[in-house]
């Protein structure tokens, strides 16, 4: 006797958690706006709070012939994507926050947000002629901000930083100048 299987108006996920696919979209963002800078990744190990540190090598850099930035992702559903208004509000640890606002550094960091759809269905998107990654994500620098709650901080993103080739070009211009992100 054939066991006979419901039909499927879905495709049928995986089982992993979705903190854990949200971890792996933004991850693939971070590549492919690397990509189309002219970066080079590189993940350091252990982390140390620190997801990936991007190198940008340029003959118009003044301080080195290439210079780096830390870069520290995080993703959220529970902010809706495309947020009205001129920022919107994320939580960090206090810890995370101290080790991103520290000031001065010899690396400067910048923090990513990622917001994205609640479903997984939401995420991508494709076609003939191109690979979408639903929604944006929005960078910030950190460095001398306070923290202000018991264990955890809101800090806001500026929705005017989306983080793309151009912003990312942008950033490490005015480091290789000796400038902050």
């Amino acid at each position: 006797m054939a066991l006979v299987q419901p039909e499927r108006t879905e495709p049928l996920r995986g089982n992993l958690a979705t903190t854990a696919c949200m971890e792996t979209l933004q991850v693939g963002y971070l590549h492919a706006v690397a990509a189309a800078a002219g970066c080079s990744l590189s993940q350091p190990f252990p982390d140390n709070g620190i997801d990936w540190h991007v190198s940008h090598g340029s003959d118009g850099h003044t301080v080195d012939d290439e210079v780096t930035i830390k870069v520290q992702l995080k993703a959220t559903y529970q902010v809706a994507p495309r947020p009205p208004g001129p920022s919107f509000g994320f939580t960090l640890d206090n810890d995370h926050l101290v080790k991103l606002a520290r000031t001065p550094v010899a690396v400067h960091k910048i923090l990513v947000v990622m917001l994205v759809p609640r479903s997984r269905e939401d995420w991508i998107g494709a076609g003939h002629d191109a690979l979408g990654l639903r929604h944006c994500c929005y960078w910030t620098n950190l460095a001398g901000h306070p923290v202000t709650g018991r264990s955890r901080t809101t800090v806001r993103i500026p929705t005017d930083r989306i983080f793309d080739d151009r912003a990312l070009c942008e950033i490490m211009t005015r480091v290789g100048v000796g400038g902050r992100p």
